[in-house]
């Protein structure tokens, strides 16, 4: 059994969940929560540490008891503790945790005085409004509860990306030792980079099919072999994802990669583009449409695109938004590569919440091939994340100074993530915000006003001559807390006006803003800032 980083990750973080709802000590509950935390982002496999004898406290926040729990994980594929813990208490608690607005306080207090344990009975009180009653509730937050957990039940699962990825590079490392596959890859929405995936699609061109699909049901991941056939297999894996494996040959992986990659409307254009070009598309390639139907390509998806009189079209762009008419006229953006970030513009030390130094950070940036970064640990609002006072940065001020001169070839930037506050302020008086070479200004609190409310709150902070970066500008973590409610044209006009900065963060459940958004940024003029929000060198 292959246990990942992101197994260990969440097992600790049940084990936090059910603690706090128990009742637990606090520091506990957040030495596992810090633990999950700081095990999710590491860039390498604990079974890798434990295999090579490592000494697993090494890791910042795992202590030596979480080390041997961590241990007992990667032999047994469980936490005898937190099996333990499920039987103390009902398993749907666990479930309640996924509505957004209910951490383990919330839930405890519905568990011990309305005896809600589950989804099902979550809703049944909220319809019958004996949540409103309840310390700390009332009507408003019922409400919203009650339309999260009909979303949240009608809902489709999906994967977030950099999830997926950690199971599926595995499983394709292991598919490329068979002598029998010729090529391989993924296509779907994984191939795509969407933030989510809802399964894996893998195509392999090989002319040993039944043989394929029996190593890949044997994987050690599978959990279940939902099918198994000479040219088609499904599986679930242990996470519960879906992964599809097609066996083609090789004279047709190219098509195979173009239908089987979608999206499913930039398909159907593209079949309409081969029927004027008295041509027919399929999975099994590109053909005349005579009589003979005589195949013209379908071993490379490049010369298909190319005899539909376009570029090669790059997987993330097949959305159907305009992608095609870009390629017919040669006008397709260029993508960034990872290769061409040269800094990174929001991370977090020890001095807020994050784990490593400044220094330490500057160094990771500089392994990259970096040339600046910005170090922007939290203001004084978010005292959850120990923010800075203004002696506080002055402080850390002088550590930066140091380091600039220490290290010539590199730049540290005096940065700060500042909240914006209620009222559409800034977290700090301007006679400190101008000691900064740089502001992101983010919002961590007050999620829930209204679209107008939330609007004129950033419309109104972003007039400050020091508002220079909006950080993660809707809020949303995916799959957990939906975007806070803002008219965005008008979020985006008044960045243009004021030479305010859209961020990307790329921390990998937030990606926020979404691509879309982005594109309007682009198209409207705003400029794109890009930032890890690294909370450690990992």
């Amino acid at each position: 059994m292959l246990i990942y980083n992101i197994d260990i990750s969440k097992l600790l973080k049940q084990m936090a969940d059910l603690l706090e709802i128990k009742g637990a000590n606090r520091f506990r509950v957040r030495a596992y929560r810090n633990a999950a935390r700081n095990i999710e982002t590491l860039n390498q496999d604990v079974r890798d540490l434990i295999k090579t004898e490592k000494d697993l406290t090494e890791i910042p926040g795992v202590g030596k008891d979480i080390a041997a729990k961590m241990m007992q994980i990667v032999e047994t594929g469980k936490l005898k503790q937190l099996q333990e813990l499920q039987q103390e208490l009902p398993a749907g608690l666990l479930q309640l945790l996924a509505i957004e607005g209910l951490g383990p306080k919330r839930v405890k207090q519905l568990y011990e005085e309305l005896n809600v344990t589950n989804w099902q009975e979550l809703k049944v009180a909220a319809q019958e409004e004996r949540i409103q009653r309840l310390d700390g509730f009332g009507p408003k937050i019922e409400k919203k509860i009650l339309q999260r957990v009909k979303k949240k039940s009608a809902q489709e699962i999906r994967t977030l990306f950099y999830e997926a990825e950690r199971v599926t590079e595995p499983l394709l490392a292991y598919l490329k030792k068979l002598k029998s596959v010729k090529r391989l890859a993924v296509a779907g929405s994984y191939r795509r980079k969407k933030e989510t995936v809802g399964d894996i699609d893998i195509l392999v061109a090989s002319n040993k099919g039944a043989k394929i699909c029996e190593k890949f049901a044997k994987y050690e991941d599978v959990e279940r072999v939902i099918s198994q056939g000479k040219t088609r297999s499904s599986v679930v894996f242990r996470t519960g994802l879906q992964v599809d494996l097609r066996v083609v040959k090789q004279d047709s992986f190219g098509a195979a990669m173009q239908y089987f990659t979608g999206s499913r409307s930039h398909n159907i254009k593209l079949r309409r583009i081969a029927i004027d070009h008295n041509f027919k598309l399929n999975e099994y390639g590109l053909f005349e449409r005579t009589k003979n139907e005589k195949k013209i390509a379908g071993a490379d998806e490049e010369k298909i695109y190319q005899l539909l009189d376009m570029k090669w079209i790059p997987p993330e762009l097949r959305e159907s938004r305009g992608e095609i008419e870009a390629a017919q006229q040669d006008k397709l953006p260029n993508l960034i590569k990872l290769e061409q970030i040269r800094g990174d513009l929001q991370m977090h030390t020890k001095a807020s919440d994050g784990i490593n130094t400044a220094e330490e950070m500057m160094e990771a940036a500089r392994d990259l091939g970096y040339e600046y970064i910005a170090i922007t640990d939290h203001s004084q609002n978010l005292k959850v994340a120990h923010g800075l006072d203004k002696k506080r940065y002055r402080d850390q001020f002088k550590i930066i100074d140091e380091l600039n001169k220490k290290y010539s070839n590199f730049q540290i930037l005096k940065s700060a993530e500042v909240d914006i506050l209620k009222d559409g302020k800034l977290d700090l008086d301007e006679e400190v915000l101008a000691e900064f070479d740089l502001i992101v200004c983010s919002i961590h609190s007050h999620f829930n006003l209204s679209e107008k409310e939330q609007t004129e709150r950033v419309v109104k902070a972003m007039q400050s001559p020091y508002f220079h970066i909006f950080g993660h500008p809707t809020g949303r973590l995916i799959n957990r807390r939906e975007p806070y409610q803002l008219d965005m044209e008008k979020v985006l006009k008044t960045a243009r006006a004021n030479n305010c900065i859209m961020e990307i963060n790329a921390q990998p459940s937030r990606l926020d803003l979404s691509a879309k958004q982005a594109r309007m940024a682009k198209e409207m003029g705003v400029k794109i800032s890009f930032g890890t929000d690294a909370h450690q060198v990992n």
